[in-house]
């Protein structure tokens, strides 16, 4: 049986009237499909559609095969079970009534062939370096996981369920080195349909084709990411030639409109002579005059149409070269001086110290301790093995899960709550540069796309006033698109203050100007550490 997803006039727009799709036909066949757009164009909507989680105003998904998906939010969802993250709690909960007893028929349809179930699970667990503890560990809830093991342990639930379609929406997001290599080796090898939503360069360099989608249209390009960019590149340098032309031809026409405007003015200047000087009979002279109207009129009008039809030319070329609204990050004005004290921290090894405008990337893997460590010293949460001695009055913390946000308040609210002084119309205005507009703002925080989430989060963050001397951010490059995480690069490198940033984005740390990499292992506080090699350099 051949599986695939078909989209046939696809439209969909938000409660508040915002239009998504209209009309938007795509269909995916067997083989790994990268799908990029900047943030809000409607990735992760168009795979809820997919998957039925949303309803299309209009226009049909058809899906050949069973679906499997990682949503980008999995981690928001604390309190559901290790067990039900994987994909097996049904089948565990049918065989816990045959254990007791229960023959009924419905109990051995939900098992099928899965009685190793539970094995199969803790291996593939094992596999990607999850090690749970206890009598009843797939009863954990996911909030006693680090962001990524949650998102390693829903992909042990797809490979262990292998279904025909699978969905995946930023699937790096959290995951270590070692955890990103597992999930490469798996999707170079994933059979069926795959729809892989990523930011991740690494990992779209292992799809078959991309598909981008833009302004509310889909585009299907053959090949890897690099094919992309190298496709793109092309077709936007003979874009700008195109361009150029156009202009030129523009120029010509209005040119040729004044010489020709010219040229009917002296001509009638000249009848109006010839009438005065009256050399000719009337009627000869008023059937010349009449002529000259038409023909005049003629060429105004042709010369006018040749302009217009150059400027359309011109339009039509320029609506082929790329503008993308991206986000325009401007970090406070702070500036921490070389000497000043900004972080002390005592751990098994001693004192750790940071002063002044230090950049630190924290790495380790998954379940080492990042986000408690960065919690610790944000005052929101203790670490086992540290103990924080002295830390800037004004500390900004980004977290991993994006759960700083008041869902029940409006995006206004939060961010007005950072920044109190601030007036509505200048949170506004700022707001803007997040691409957070118009009627978005009075939004509710709990009704934000992931890439809307982290941009109000990251707002109320930057937009703090006072603004903070130390920031702590913990995987910063999550749910933002390419071109955002670019900005993001650029606004961190000018940052004048002390930074620390968790992650395993190599190549982010790298062009953010880092000063020094510590990495943390279980039980035991940061230690300074060589930096890592970057992915693909």
């Amino acid at each position: 049986m051949s599986h695939s997803i078909v989209c046939s006039e696809l439209s969909f727009e938000w409660p508040d009237g915002t239009a998504v799709f209209s009309g938007l036909n795509a269909s995916f066949d067997s083989g790994r499909t990268g799908l990029i757009g900047l943030n809000g164009s409607g990735k992760s909507t168009l795979l809820k559609l997919i998957a039925g989680r949303l309803v299309p105003a209009s226009g049909t998904v058809r899906v050949e095969g069973d679906i499997g998906r990682l949503d980008q939010d999995l981690t928001l969802d604390t309190g559901q079970t290790v067990a039900r993250l994987l994909g097996i709690d049904r089948i565990r909960t049918a065989l816990r009534a045959i254990e007791a007893g229960d023959a009924a028929e419905a109990n051995f349809t939900a098992v099928g062939d899965d009685w190793d179930i539970e094995e199969r699970a803790a291996a593939e667990l094992e596999r990607f370096g999850i090690a749970l503890e206890g009598p009843e560990p797939l009863d954990r809830t996911v909030a006693s996981l680090s962001g990524g093991e949650a998102v390693l342990t829903a992909l042990a639930g797809l490979i262990l369920r292998r279904p025909a379609v699978t969905l995946l929406d930023e699937p790096t997001n959290n995951l270590d080195g070692r955890a990103r290599a597992l999930l490469y080796q798996a999707v170079e090898s994933w059979r069926g349909v795959l729809v892989v939503v990523s930011h991740d360069r690494e990992l779209l360099e292992r799809v078959d084709r991309v598909a981008e989608l833009r302004e509310g249209g889909i585009r299907v390009w053959g090949g890897n990411y690099s094919a992309y960019t190298e496709q793109l590149a092309a077709e936007q340098e003979a874009a700008q030639r195109a361009v150029r032309a156009a202009e030129a031809d523009v120029r010509r026409e209005k040119r040729q409109l004044i010489d020709a405007r010219t040229k009917l003015d002296r001509r009638e200047r000249y009848g109006r002579k010839m009438n005065e000087n009256k050399r000719e009979p009337k009627v000869v002279m008023g059937q010349r005059k009449r002529d000259a109207q038409v023909s005049a009129g003629k060429h105004r009008i042709m010369q006018t149409e040749k302009v217009g039809e150059a400027e359309q030319a011109l339009a039509e070329s320029e609506s082929a070269v790329r503008d993308d609204d991206r986000i325009r990050i401007r970090l406070p004005d702070t500036e921490v001086p070389a000497g000043r004290s900004v972080l002390e921290v005592d751990g098994p090894q001693g004192r750790i110290h940071v002063q002044g405008p230090e950049r630190i990337a924290l790495t380790g893997d998954n379940g080492t301790g990042k986000t408690t460590f960065l919690r610790a010293v944000a005052g929101s949460g203790v670490h086992p093995d540290v103990s924080v001695v002295r830390v800037a009055d004004r500390v900004g913390y980004l977290p991993q899960r994006l759960d700083v946000l008041d869902d029940r308040m409006s995006v206004l609210e939060n961010v007005r709550a950072a920044a109190p002084s601030a007036s509505p119309q200048r949170v506004r205005a700022d707001l803007a540069r997040f691409l957070i507009r118009g009627d978005r703002v009075e939004d509710r925080a709990g009704v934000l796309s992931g890439g809307e989430r982290f941009r109000v989060t990251l707002a109320c963050l930057l937009l703090a006033d006072p603004p903070p001397q130390l920031l702590l951010l913990d995987e910063p490059t999550n749910n933002l698109d390419l071109h955002s995480v670019d900005r993001l690069t650029e606004a961190l490198a000018a940052y004048r203050g002390a930074l620390i940033v968790a992650g395993h984005d190599t190549a982010f740390l790298a062009q953010i100007n880092i000063t020094r990499w510590w990495r943390l292992e279980r039980g035991g506080a940061p230690a300074e550490s060589d930096p890592p090699a970057v992915a693909g350099g």
